[in-house]
């Protein structure tokens, strides 16, 4: 194992970010430059522990890790089902926890029992894809939104939506409901396949503090 050689952390930018340097802190890993919120740099050191870090948006994170640009990464969940990428999932970080969800008006109840021809808007396509073809066995038209996946049932793009409920505030002030649960998310800690053979004692060790710390 090279000890010069840094290891090098993508976390998704906003809270994921921002509780997982809290989490890292509590096992003793800082990063100061990272405090400095007018800071413009890209790319945050560590010297001393020879640690590398950089803010992405979430999707990009995966990508980073599966190409080796990063040997660890933080992101939900969902994004990993979305986007799936060859990484290795090691840790459950227990925050950021919501729910995937297929919602809509209490009408549409009906249309998900009776596997009839529906479509679905959502920002998560693949995941829609996969929990309507291969869980439910429903053929469905899925129509692929960025922005706001509520308004797809009230302009009448769409019978349901399938989206992460925190809350389910926003869907109750729009007349929704959530209808089916298609899995749980949270936080998830990902690693580069080539860096695990290459440093596994690093980044087990990392595991093993952050499991004790939780």
């Amino acid at each position: 194992m090279d000890e010069n050689r840094y290891l090098t952390f993508a976390l998704a930018k906003g809270r994921l970010a921002n509780k997982t340097l809290e989490l890292l802190e509590e096992v003793g890993i800082t990063c100061e430059e990272m405090k400095d919120k007018s800071s413009r740099k890209l790319i945050f050191v560590n010297e001393e522990l020879k640690l590398k870090f950089f803010l992405s948006k979430g999707p990009d994170v995966p990508t980073y890790v599966e190409y080796g640009a990063a040997d660890i990464g933080v992101v939900g969940k969902d994004t990993l089902l979305e986007e799936g990428r060859r990484v290795y999932e090691v840790l459950d970080l227990g925050f950021g926890k919501c729910r995937m969800c297929v919602c809509g008006p209490s009408e549409a109840r009906e249309l998900l029992k009776h596997h009839e021809m529906i479509r679905v808007a959502s920002k998560y396509p693949n995941i829609a894809k996969d929990y309507f073809y291969n869980k439910k066995h429903q053929t469905v038209d899925i129509i692929k939104l960025n922005g706001s996946v509520e308004l797809g049932p009230i302009v009448g793009l769409s019978d349901v939506i399938v989206d992460i409920v925190e809350t389910g505030s926003t869907l109750r002030e729009n007349g929704l409901e959530v209808l089916e649960e298609v899995c749980p998310l949270s936080a998830r800690m990902i690693v580069n396949q080539v860096s695990m053979q290459m440093q596994p004692e690093r980044i087990k060790s990392l595991i093993k503090k952050l499991r004790e710390q939780m």
